[in-house]
């Protein structure tokens, strides 16, 4: 179950060792034996019995054994495509929790399939580390007109070529309806059937192996949407000791959380396994409570890095949460959970609030230079300082000693965008030159780049909130969330229903504008910049204690960056006016890489001198534009003058 197979393009895949507790004979759900019968089993200690229900040529059923820790089990003939539901005290259907696969929605039966059965072609694909990745977040169901896992793939050879490196996939598992950002999934073990199910998610990673790019899976275990949630009916897998914003908490550290625990542990594994995900981004951890003396986060991570031994590949875990806690990415020697690294609210924050003006809501902590200064130097910017908009509260532990290539940042992404009333991506907030900046200001420190869907080429869809739920009381219900979710933003404009299908169709990309301008000299810029970052080392992820920066003017910043005897630094003006820039700089002569304002990138032309000679008193003065971006890297052996 866990091999690989197929023609090779690394190196061998490494020794297996045993592999506990997630022994193939043992998963939960359906599986698939060797004798042609499937063996079904639940975790269901609320239930007093449990039966498999078949939907054969002569639908039956068939009672489930209780075994030790509320566990139910059947082994029964029948093999692929098999129907079946779970029938709980003899009266109610329901489907199967740990399900591969809900043909019929997440109401309906679940279906036996046998992962087995896809003939892969990645053996020896050993994924990426994460200072490897340059991240391109996208939604299954909106990046294509089709909305399906097969329409990705013609994709991946353009992003490839741009520079990508890997593709972050917004939530797979089955939710309700036909549109859905994702994280109201409720079959969490089964892909999503209008995206193509289990054999598309298959065939798109795979693909994705073949262009050279890692698949990252986002993933949610910090709650379950509201409708087609049948876990509480099976045993206790949420709680009342904690609450979230989304719906009940999941227990991880209640009476009998081990079978909840094992549940979300093992839906880890088997991203990992049985579809050759490369990366698991937990979603919104700040929503994950545990009082545990192992976190569920170390514990999942542990065993998903125990899988990844077995296969002989790299799989980072990385976490998104506001918290700024460092214990998520520390290591476990130093009392963290050790995932690999975490997404960075404080830069995006730092950054927007520069390009924007914008200070409402959780923005109102933000809009000063230093504030980004410190995003690059130490990664949080709130490190134990009060947060107005937490209340005056502290906010934040110290990061400077954690390498760069531990934080993911952004200058967009899904939720930055689609949490706004409007759905605005940042081209409809700033000028054409701002995206190059915000381009360079994220592509080019010393922390792993993600990229939002169409975000290199300016698309200028909004990516709006979307949803499909077939009961019309929470349809109202999300509406009026959104409504007051806005108010601490003043946004109190209409809010597009995110209920009706033109509100999702309105948020698909609008691909024939790629060729078009200046959409095609946005993209060349970033394909720029990510060559840039392959061939200057001294620009790409890590070397954080390389970092300095210095502001050069009310809105501009100078970020100088040393890697070995190499050194670059860029200038960045995020205001609309010119600024003087007077730096100081390491001696010798620099040469200008690259200038947002560059007429090959739709710019106004050239900003700055093409070389700059820094005595030993290391000064260096210039006129930079507003909105620009300019690149310069130290001569090698260049003698200072």
């Amino acid at each position: 179950m866990w091999s690989t197979s197929g023609p090779g393009y690394n190196r061998p895949i490494g020794t297996s060792r045993t592999l506990q507790p997630f022994q193939p004979d043992r998963l939960l759900g359906a599986t698939c034996l060797p004798d042609g019968r499937v063996r079904f089993l639940v975790w269901a200690p609320r239930c007093r019995s449990v039966e498999v229900e078949l939907l054969d040529a002569s639908p039956h059923r068939i009672p489930m054994a209780r075994r030790a820790g509320g566990y139910h089990e059947a082994v029964a003939p029948g093999g692929p495509g098999l129907r079946y539901f779970y029938v709980l005290d003899g009266e109610r259907r329901r489907p199967d929790p740990a399900a591969r696969a809900l043909p019929e929605g997440v109401h309906g039966p679940a279906e036996v399939v046998d992962p087995a059965g896809f003939h892969w072609t990645d053996a020896g694909w050993r994924g990426r580390p994460l200072e490897e990745c340059v991240l391109y977040e996208l939604h299954v169901g909106t990046f294509t007109p089709e909305g399906t896992f097969a329409a990705v793939i013609p994709r991946l050879p353009r992003l490839a070529e741009l520079g990508v490196t890997a593709i972050e996939l917004m939530p797979v598992a089955s939710f309700p309806g036909a549109r859905n950002w994702g994280y109201d999934g409720v079959g969490l073990f089964a892909p999503q059937r209008t995206y193509g199910g289990p054999a598309g998610l298959q065939l798109l990673v795979d693909a994705a192996h073949a262009h050279g790019l890692a698949v990252v899976l986002d993933v949610v275990y910090n709650h379950l949407g509201p409708e087609g949630n049948y876990l509480a009916e099976f045993g206790p897998y949420f709680t009342d000791c904690y609450h979230t914003p989304w719906g009940p908490a999941v227990n991880y550290d209640g009476g009998e959380a081990a079978g909840a625990r094992r549940f979300f542990i093992e839906n880890a594994v088997r991203w990992v396994g049985e579809y050759h995900i490369d990366s698991l981004r937990l979603d919104a951890i700040h929503g994950i409570f545990d009082g545990s003396p192992v976190h569920i986060l170390r514990a999942l991570n542990t065993a998903v890095q125990r899988v990844a031994r077995r296969l002989g590949r790299r799989v980072p875990v990385v976490a998104e949460s506001p918290l700024n806690d460092r214990r998520v990415i520390d290591p476990v020697r130093k009392g963290g959970y050790g995932l690999a690294g975490q997404w960075s609210d404080d830069f995006h924050h730092a950054l927007h609030t520069l390009l924007t003006g914008e200070r409402t809501g959780y923005y109102l902590d933000y809009g000063r230079l230093d504030q980004l200064a410190r995003a690059y130097t130490d990664g949080f910017v709130y490190q134990g300082e009060p947060s107005a908009y937490r209340g005056g509260r502290p906010h934040g532990t110290p990061s400077r000693e954690i390498p760069g290539e531990r934080f993911v940042v952004f200058a967009q992404n899904h939720d930055q965008v689609g949490n706004r009333a409007r759905g605005e991506r940042l081209g409809a907030l700033v000028p054409f030159e701002a995206l190059k900046v915000a381009a360079a200001a994220t592509l080019l420190g010393p922390t792993i780049p993600l990229l939002f869907m169409g975000e290199e080429y300016g698309e200028p869809a909004p990516f709006l909130y979307f949803t499909s739920h077939g009961d019309p009381g929470l349809g109202e219900a999300v509406r009026r969330g959104r409504r007051e979710e806005f108010a601490a933003f003043g946004w109190a404009w209409e809010i597009p229903d995110p209920q009706a299908p033109a509100t999702f169709e309105a948020s698909r990309l609008c691909w024939e504008l790629k060729e078009a301008e200046p959409h095609a000299r946005l993209r060349a810029f970033y394909r720029t910049l990510l060559g840039l970052r392959r061939e200057h080392p001294v620009l790409g992820p890590g070397g954080k204690r390389g970092v300095a920066v210095e502001p050069a003017g009310e809105r501009a910043l100078a970020v100088f960056r040393r890697r070995g005897s190499a050194r670059a630094f860029f200038l960045l003006n995020l205001g609309p006016t010119p600024a003087t820039v007077c730096i100081r700089a390491p001696a010798g002569a620099w040469t200008r890489l690259l200038s947002s304002r560059e007429e090959r990138f739709g710019g106004p032309g050239v900003a700055g001198p093409e070389r700059l000679v820094a005595g030993r008193g290391g000064r260096l003065g210039l006129e930079l534009p507003g909105h620009c971006a300019v690149v310069y890297l130290r001569e090698p052996g260049s003698p200072a003058r």
